[in-house]
């Protein structure tokens, strides 16, 4: 029989079998897990009953993966599988929005060919004095990424800045699986929590305003029409397992402009002669939006080339 991995344990599992709805628990087989591999979140599994104890004996090929490569060790480490959106919480309060964390989950979100979603938490908190936030979402309209503007503690709170709230991402993740991320103490959990009906535990806010981390497990919570994986919340995302010369398919917004380039090896910076970027106006809304996205490629690539300069004298 069909199921899906609703929460890992090593080699034991809870499965939801497909035609039931029923959560069972269920070990993989020892070649499952051979040379690196594993069972993960998402993934569609077959299942066989051996002297009453239920075994997945295969692994349904994936729609996509959500991984990163262990550079010493040259693998790939998947965490989830067969998503199908990437929501990104995002607080605009306490702590600050940070536009550069966001780009860095769009990064992972186009390398992994799942489609990302930007939430806007918080907003019961939100005075206008932290950040533009009609045009940091000016930003992902240009990208074809839906924006949502929520309260995850105030279920009746109804968006004043974007066009769309809870409702409308309750209506977009219908029918779908997704993976929802955010930086430490945005409320991940409790926007799950809200949109699930069910409350999360959660721990207690850190020193400085820090979010402690509130799960410590990747899991699929069902909501009926829709269902959320959950990972647990981190305080930095780094990004150094990528090749920095395969950094900007990850800003596909860029790659259009940046073949346009007078020197193919043109690096995109202050001092590059002949560079593109150079030829936009800053105070035209679209060239101001792709300058932008451009700041945070130029960051990420200075971050990512040096820490793989280090590791190459290091070997």
């Amino acid at each position: 029989m069909k199921a899906q991995v609703v929460r890992s344990h090593q080699r034991e599992f809870d499965v939801k079998i497909l035609k039931t709805g029923e959560i069972v628990q269920a070990k993989a087989l020892g070649n499952l897990l051979k040379k690196g591999e594993t069972v993960v979140v998402g993934d569609v599994v077959t299942l066989k009953d051996v002297g009453g104890q239920l075994e997945i004996h295969g692994v349904d090929a994936r729609e996509n993966e959500i991984f990163r490569i262990i550079v010493r060790e040259q693998r790939k480490k998947v965490t989830a599988a067969n998503c199908n959106a990437l929501v990104i919480i995002s607080s605009v309060s306490k702590p600050a929005f940070k536009r550069g964390i966001i780009d860095r989950f769009l990064v992972r979100a186009y390398q992994w060919g799942v489609q990302p979603v930007v939430v806007f938490n918080k907003m019961d908190e939100y005075d206008g004095g932290v950040m533009d936030i009609k045009f940091e979402a000016s930003r992902f309209k240009f990208l074809d990424i839906d924006c949502f503007e929520i309260s995850a503690k105030d279920e009746n709170y109804k968006p004043k800045y974007l066009k769309k709230g809870r409702k409308d991402l309750e209506t977009l993740l219908s029918g779908n699986t997704a993976l929802f991320l955010g930086q430490s103490g945005v409320g991940k959990s409790k926007t799950i929590s809200a949109l699930a009906g069910v409350e999360l535990k959660t721990k207690t806010v850190g020193k400085g305003g820090k979010g402690a981390h509130s799960t410590t497990w990747s899991e699929i919570i069902d909501i009926g029409p829709f269902s959320l994986i959950d990972s647990p919340g981190i305080r930095s995302f780094s990004l150094e397992d990528i090749d920095p010369d395969e950094l900007l398919s990850c800003f596909p917004d860029l790659v259009d402009i940046a073949v346009t380039c007078k020197f193919k090896n043109c690096k995109h910076g202050e001092k590059s002669k002949g560079c593109a970027f150079k030829m936009l106006d800053p105070d035209e809304l679209d060239s101001k939006i792709v300058l932008s996205r451009l700041e945070s490629y130029l960051k990420i690539y200075e971050e990512i080339s040096e820490k793989a300069h280090w590791e190459k004298n290091l070997s």
